[in-house]
């Protein structure tokens, strides 16, 4: 009796783990240094974000063996570890982006667990490098032929099984175990869109590292022999059967390459306000502008833009109360560009967030759906800012993407300049030449060189 065809689980797997060195590209290993580094500063700057510091109290009452690094020091157990660190990576909202048709995502959300991973294991930076790229590829794959968005779903729904394919590779388990660690986790962890409709809470930055910390500790139970339903993908009420329909990947084809489509983000909103926000800036830097004069703003943008953070499917805009509502507003984040000439960590202080001028400009400010747009998306990132002033002056500019979108993609020195300013007055000189020297050089050094660098930060400035 012959033996039966792999499942889809079991192929994911086999690929995942055999995954080497050589099959990265010289272009994709520059590529995924620079999402570390981009990675890693998002994590410092947003060490002091409200839930950050809250999970100090979440690990004070739940303990955990202290085998993996905190960014900012102290240790506690791998899955524990992928959950707060993710936190920190992902707090501001400035990490990094992967859009796709009908899903958008951050691949940078599979560092943390994949670091931890890799310290378990004592691995070399290679692996870190190779396993981080196998993440990578599978949420950004997932995301362009099983995009769950429209169907309730959240995209952690699709993140937590790259960041278990890059956590199983990272800790060198053999493909069996990383097949029970994607079964385990493809089934037990699935996420509602709610998360990022309505008013946002502080569950929208913390969605992805708690799907960190699902598949973290269904690697363990893997590792411990614990198996999951074999055929998890394609089985009776199986993934495709219940939440995203039926898709096929040739896992013993693919490639190492998508980090190469994902994009460094440039302002620090919502990945698909950034070539809105650099419009805004043109119309502020035009001849004739006059913040206090605006009478209008209409943006344009496409659909998913226009649905996510223009007032679509997914709730009114012009209601922020919290930091989390106004980084997915853009009415908000326009309105921020126009009158203070930039969309940082400081536009969403409570200070900043409550004055008058900005309150008011946002419900000035309506988003409309420019189909024309969403036909160039996500090749291109279209917007058209633009602003009637009171004395009849009309101002616009049109962007079809931004510094940091995967077609003009950041270099190492933009990464850098990028590194500097979010960990500016957080960390020292010293330390901060030593984290980007170490992930210069991460390919010729071991994980634990970085863990230990990072262990430094204080959470403090």
């Amino acid at each position: 009796m012959s033996a039966a065809p792999p499942t889809v689980a079991q192929q994911l797997a086999r690929w995942s783990v055999s995954r080497m060195w050589d099959d990265l590209t010289e272009k994709v290993r520059d590529r995924l240094r620079i999402a570390i580094l981009d990675s890693i500063g998002c994590a410092i700057g947003g060490l002091g974000g409200a839930p950050v510091r809250a999970l100090s109290g979440y690990l004070a009452e739940v303990g955990g063996a202290g085998r993996a690094t905190l960014i900012g020091g102290g240790r506690t157990s791998a899955d524990r570890a992928a959950l707060v660190n993710g936190a920190a990576v992902r707090y501001l909202d400035f990490n990094d982006t992967f859009a796709a048709k009908g899903e958008s995502c951050h691949p940078s959300d599979n560092l943390a667990p994949v670091l931890a991973a890799a310290e378990l294991a004592d691995a070399s930076g290679r692996d870190l490098l190779v396993a981080l790229a196998v993440a990578y590829q599978v949420q950004c794959r997932l995301s362009e032929v099983a995009p769950v968005r429209a169907r309730g779903f959240d995209h952690t729904v699709l993140g937590m099984l790259g960041m278990a394919a890059g956590a199983a590779r990272a800790r060198g388990v053999d493909a069996e175990t990383a097949a029970a660690a994607l079964e385990i986790t493809g089934t037990a962890f699935n996420a509602l869109r709610v998360t990022r409709t309505g008013r946002l809470s502080h569950w929208k930055g913390m969605a992805a590292p708690n799907a960190a910390f699902g598949a973290l500790h269904a690697l363990s139970l893997a590792v411990s022999g614990i198996t999951g339903p074999d055929e998890m993908f394609e089985g009776n009420k199986g993934l495709m059967d219940s939440i995203t329909g039926p898709f096929r990947v040739a896992w013993d084809d693919e490639p190492l390459d998508r980090v190469l489509r994902c994009s460094i983000k440039k302002h620090n909103a919502e990945f698909h306000s950034q070539s809105a926000i650099d419009a805004a800036l043109r119309v502020r830097a035009a001849r004739g502008f006059d913040a206090s004069g605006i009478r209008r703003v209409r943006v344009e943008t496409f659909a998913t833009g226009f649905h996510i953070i223009g007032g679509g499917e997914e709730g009114d805009k012009k209601l922020v109360r919290t930091k989390e509502d106004a980084d997915h507003s853009l009415p908000y984040i326009v309105s921020a560009a126009l009158l203070d000439g930039e969309v940082t960590p400081r536009q969403y202080l409570p200070d900043r967030m409550s004055r008058s001028d900005i309150l008011e400009l946002l419900q000035l400010t309506d988003v409309v759906l420019n189909e024309e747009f969403s036909a160039r998306f996500p090749d291109e990132m279209p917007a058209t800012v633009t602003v009637e002033q009171g004395d009849g002056t009309v101002l616009t500019a049109t962007t079809t993407g931004y510094h940091g979108f995967h077609t003009d993609a950041f270099g190492w020195d933009d990464a850098c300049q990028k590194f500097d300013v979010l960990t500016e007055g957080l960390i020292d000189e010293t330390l901060r030449t030593a984290l980007v020297d170490a992930v210069d050089e991460l390919s010729e050094r071991p994980v634990s060189d970085l863990t230990a660098l990072l262990a430094r930060v204080p959470r403090e400035p």
